[in-house]
């Protein structure tokens, strides 16, 4: 690729593309390129330009030899990437801003005196009908203000009071509006499905292939615990499917064969085969898209507030106005006071200080499903901590693999790794991954897995039972025994790991070491969120009373609880609740979606297992804890943005109507002021809060 060198400091390359025009999907596919380089921190294309903004760390020489590779045709970007970008959706409604400042402008300068008033007449009659359609459906609200003010200042004579109304009226609907369809289209996207791999129905195998690769009626399987990756219908199989995070069912739904299934809702139990219909993820994205626009439960209750907050101020207004009229007898004033409302500003203001607020935490790699939850979250008095993949590391290893009878090591893992990898969590992952590394490769051997939730898995593997889970369930679950000569063996398993016992015909024939070092950051996190208001941090595991002990005194926990079951969890959380504390769950596990559900907010590991992240009310990347912390002060900082915005509204529009009713200022300057404040405490709303 040809460029130009337009600007540059250490660290900083503002560079110009040689070509004509850049389209929009050129400038999405060097961004995704681009972002997809490890020393480059943070890049901006702008496709009018042709222009394109770097930071980066390291070598300066790294960076200009990968912009001296880039083509685009080379550059295979996921469609989800370019169809759902935003890109378009900011430059349409720039351009819509930036013609309506230029058609005022010409309109002033271009049209004759004579004809602007019956340009603005016609202009007027859309918010005058709105204005009547809400008297109508007897509702008294904003646009019956804006019908009156409008109406009344056209009846005396002051056309060009009522084009500027209007136009600062059409300036705030389009900066809503826009804002809206940009915060709703970023949470969709980091909501939308991402599924690299799946299970393709091959002959009377089950094969792993890439996303990718399937196609429309290819038969695929979803294990209990999985995401279903494309809409299709049931060719076989039975299961309790969790459709919440599509429709905002909160009750898993029974599917079976003939059933329609959608993309990105997850299987809580059983099994399905699904005849693939839709490969495309833009249906998946496109429901969430109507979800998020249409489901109340997603609003803060501050947000919630401020929307009824404003209707019912509405009825005040208008008292006002007639007040004021009849103790001055003077119509300016009156209008001057009609110019003002708070509603205005409370259904604008709220609405993007929390939309504004998820997309900030995007930025930080956190998913968040709704404003309700940072709400919750800035009020939470109870944490819970998973241990395994939570404050444990996220990649569990294989330490060692200790045996008990005549098969080998090798074996024991192969046998492991088939069963294991089924069911994604953290320390299946590890144990796949360990005979991935030591190149075991195994065909499909073993007949049903039957995957038991916080226990384990049993299946048959050449007419013998083999089961592979907890101590609980291989010991006392399944009934299983020691060989007696390998009874010392048994005893002197490292304390320091993890147990994942594998028995085959009730006789245990392996021990899987898993190594599950506790993350560095984890007692710094739960200091600083004790720090930052909370005010119990509990940590619950199904580990051993004596790892959990070991595990609560080093991170610092004001409480542990060990060998419990999911279900247990989410009693510990409902009776917090029933407390009066608002509770968060913080889990990466299938185990864990009971209580994730329970919480008031369930933060999920976004490398845990689907199930957990498509419960979640909010995913976060797995890399670094304080990622918790982080949110925490985003949450908090929100809702003191939000009172602040409570405050200036009031008083800035308090203010207004009351120089307006004196008669100090006119009402024009009045809709001015009131507008340009509407709109100042909007845009202060989309700035970003760690920041300020």
């Amino acid at each position: 690729m040809k460029f130009i060198i337009k600007h540059e400091i250490p660290g900083r390359l503002r560079i110009h593309l040689v070509q004509r025009r850049m389209t929009y999907r050129e400038a999405d596919t060097l961004l995704y390129y681009l972002h997809g380089i490890k020393t480059i921190t943070s890049v901006k294309v702008r496709e009018r330009t042709a222009d394109a903004v770097i930071t980066y760390t390291g070598r300066r020489e790294e960076v200009i030899k990968a912009l001296k590779q880039f083509d685009y045709q080379r550059v295979e970007v996921p469609p989800a990437v370019l169809e759902h970008s935003g890109r378009e959706l900011n430059a349409f409604y720039q351009e819509k801003l930036v013609l309506k400042v230029l058609f005022r402008a010409a309109g002033k300068l271009l049209v004759p005196a004579s004809i602007r008033p019956f340009a603005i007449g016609i202009k007027s009659i859309k918010y005058i009908i709105r204005g009547l359609k809400c008297l109508l459906l007897r509702k008294m609200e904003v646009a019956v203000l804006d019908a009156i003010a409008i109406g009344v200042s056209l009846i005396r004579g002051e056309a060009e009071t009522a084009g500027s109304v209007m136009f600062l009226l059409g300036i705030g609907e389009l900066l809503e509006e826009w804002t809206h369809k940009k915060s709703v289209g970023d949470l969709a996207r980091s909501m939308s499905l991402h599924v690299d791999r799946v299970w393709l129905v091959s002959g009377a195998q089950e094969v792993l292939v890439d996303a990718s690769s399937v196609r429309q009626n290819d038969k695929v399987v979803v294990h209990m615990g999985n995401v279903i990756p494309f809409d299709g219908t049931v060719a076989s199989g039975e299961a309790m499917v969790n459709q919440a995070s599509l429709t905002g069912e909160s009750l898993p739904v029974k599917k079976e064969a003939g059933g329609y299934v959608y993309a990105g809702t997850v299987v809580e139990e059983g099994e399905l085969v699904i005849t693939v219909r839709e490969v495309s993820g833009s249906t998946r994205f496109e429901k969430i898209v109507t979800m998020i626009e249409e489901s109340e439960k997603l609003k803060s209750s501050l947000e919630s507030k401020a929307g009824h907050l404003a209707d019912r101020l509405v009825p005040y207004t208008l008292l006002g106005t007639g007040l004021t009229w009849l103790l001055t007898r003077n119509v300016s004033r009156a209008i001057s006071v009609l110019m003002v409302d708070f509603s205005c500003a409370l259904k604008l203001a709220m609405p993007i200080s929390v939309l504004s607020a998820i997309r900030e935490a995007s930025m930080y790699h956190m998913t968040v499903k709704g404003g309700k939850y940072l709400e919750a979250v800035a009020d939470a008095a109870v944490v819970v901590f998973d241990k395994t993949g939570t404050l444990t590391k996220a990649r569990p290893t294989v330490k060692e693999v200790v045996t008990f009878g005549r098969e080998s090591k090798e074996e024991m893992l192969r046998i492991a790794a088939c069963l294991e990898e089924h069911f994604p969590h953290s320390m299946a992952k590890a144990v796949v991954k360990a005979a991935r590394d030591m190149g075991l490769e195994h065909e499909e051997m073993h007949s049903k897995v039957d995957y038991i939730v916080a226990h384990g898995i049993a299946s048959y593997i050449e007419g013998r039972k083999v089961v592979i889970g907890s101590y609980h369930f291989v010991f006392e679950d399944e009934a299983c025994t020691v060989d007696e000569a390998y009874r010392e063996t048994f005893d002197r398993l490292p304390s320091d790991c993890s147990h994942l016992y594998l028995a085959m015909d009730q006789k245990l024939a392996a021990v899987i070491c898993v190594e599950d070092p506790l993350r560095e950051e984890a007692g710094a996190v739960i200091n600083s969120l004790k720090k930052a208001g909370i005010r119990k941090v509990v940590m619950m595991t199904g580990d051993s009373e004596r790892t959990a002990r070991a595990v609560a005194a080093r991170v610092g926990v004001d409480e542990y609880y060990s060998e419990v079951l999911p279900e247990q969890k989410a009693r510990f959380i409902e009776q917090e609740k029933a407390a009066g504390n608002v509770v968060i769950m913080v889990g990466d596990g299938i185990n864990d979606s009971p209580a994730l559900s329970a919480a008031d907010v369930g933060i999920a590991i976004s490398d845990g297992a689907e199930i957990a992240r498509e419960i979640a009310d909010i995913t976060l990347a797995a890399d670094n804890l304080f990622e918790i912390v982080t949110l925490k002060l985003l949450s908090d900082s929100l809702m003191k943005r939000i009172h602040s915005n409570y405050r200036n509204i009031v008083g800035i529009n308090t203010s207004l109507i009351l120089l307006g009713a004196a008669g100090i200022i006119a009402p024009t300057t009045s809709a001015l002021l009131h507008n340009l404040s509407t709109i100042g405490i909007s845009l202060g709303g989309m700035q970003n809060l760690l920041e300020e």
